[in-house]
């Protein structure tokens, strides 16, 4: 059963003030709803205001990056990315199924006819923006793109963490998202310096079962690659 839990506002252990104050140059965040149980599957951006230095020239070049949304076992694997505006990604193929991989999104509209194997090319994301990926074969199959304008993103694992790395000091504004989010969250200001911080969030969604294929004893038979 579907079990629908109200917005909560951020919880950090040290709440004060309208800017929150972490010194950190490499941030750990991990995501909790109202019952202190770990929210996978959240994407985290960090939107630089005013930095107080340089950034590195790897966190620069992250736009540069290659990443991979692979179907495996008729199921899209990661089910949540997030990509810098300018990033590629691949979309290969694992099973012996032939896919059909598109979007509609206003953030970035491809198709990627029949094929198993890997494509003959990689899908860039040019704008910033929420990109919904289905196939055209299997309705089930579903996953999410985040396109963001920073570099210092990341998407939260089964213990609701995720570690983000090289940031220089400044004032950032702070953003979640997920694709079962009942509301919009509210952005927040945190102000990073030098040593090592962790904070914890509260951000509840929508309770669902990520997608998977139907049970079919048939196709079982002839099992795709794991």
């Amino acid at each position: 059963m579907k079990i629908k839990l109200a917005m909560k506002s951020l919880c950090i252990g040290f709440l004060g003030g309208l800017a929150l104050s972490v010194e950190a140059s490499s941030l750990s965040i991990t995501v909790v709803n109202d019952k202190q149980q770990p929210v996978d599957d959240v994407v985290i951006e960090l939107l630089p205001q005013k930095l107080a230095e340089e950034p590195s020239s790897e966190a620069s070049q992250k736009n540069d990056e290659s990443h991979e949304i692979g179907q495996r076992n008729r199921t899209f694997v990661p089910f949540v990315s997030a990509v810098t505006v300018g990033s590629s990604v691949a979309f290969p193929n694992y099973d012996k199924t032939r896919h059909h991989v598109y979007s509609f999104s206003k953030a970035k509209t491809f198709e990627l006819k029949l094929y198993v194997g890997s494509p003959d090319t990689t899908i860039q994301f040019n704008k910033a923006g929420v990109v919904a990926i289905g196939c055209n074969i299997h309705d089930y199959m579903q996953a999410y793109i985040y396109v963001g304008g920073s570099p210092w993103m990341g998407v939260t694992k089964d213990d609701g963490r995720v570690q983000v790395q090289q940031l220089p000091k400044g004032t950032y504004q702070l953003k979640l998202w997920h694709p079962w989010q009942l509301e919009a969250f509210e952005q927040k200001e945190i102000v990073l310096s030098e040593n090592s911080k962790s904070i914890k969030l509260t951000f509840n969604i929508e309770e669902k079962e990520k997608p998977s294929p139907p049970e079919n004893k048939w196709q079982d038979l002839f099992k795709d690659t794991p």
